[in-house]
């Protein structure tokens, strides 16, 4: 009897570290250079898009301790300014607090909407603060194609997060 209360109990906490691991291997995706045609190195903002999710649906299982680390580890991998992507997360955290409750229970396209809106914002803080770190003009051409290939494949990263959160955490 003790052994499978044990097991339940791990069951649980494993289950409870899945929008944690989901952030840190969008993380890991992010830090990997896109070749698209005609342009640049361009990545989409996979971590922006799991931080987004989980804020909303499992707010607490993503602590703001978690959302630094990863955007330092992020940072780190894509020799971006150090603690920029923790800043912007941790700002895109803080505004979701306030507003989470006004997306639960809402169509898919409110969220979305909300999701391009938080994005632009992103992506509008990012180049400022590239372009103020570098102390020249940073061309907006990359920042404006992520934030709309991020837009873009949002639904197909919340869809996979959504059966992650109704499989693995709803069960727990």
């Amino acid at each position: 009897m003790r052994t499978s209360t044990w097991i339940i109990q791990a069951d649980h906490r494993i289950r409870s570290l899945t929008p944690f691991v989901t952030t840190f291997l969008m993380v890991l995706i992010s830090a990997l250079p896109w070749q698209i045609a005609s342009f640049a190195s361009i990545t989409p903002a996979f971590t922006a898009i799991s931080i987004y999710y989980w804020s909303i649906y499992q707010y607490l299982k993503l602590p703001y301790y978690s959302i630094f680390g990863l955007g330092m580890l992020l940072d780190l991998l894509t020799g971006i300014p150090l603690g920029l992507s923790a800043l912007i997360y941790l700002l895109v955290r803080a505004v979701l607090n306030s507003q989470r409750t006004f997306f639960m229970g809402k169509p898919f396209w409110i969220v979305w909407a909300g999701f391009a809106v938080v994005m632009l914002g992103v992506s509008v803080f990012g180049w400022v603060v590239n372009s103020l770190y570098f102390s020249a003009f940073v061309a907006p051409l990359p920042f404006v194609f992520q934030c709309v290939l991020t837009i873009l494949l949002y639904p197909v990263i919340s869809f996979i997060l959504s059966i992650l959160n109704r499989n693995m955490l709803n069960k727990s």
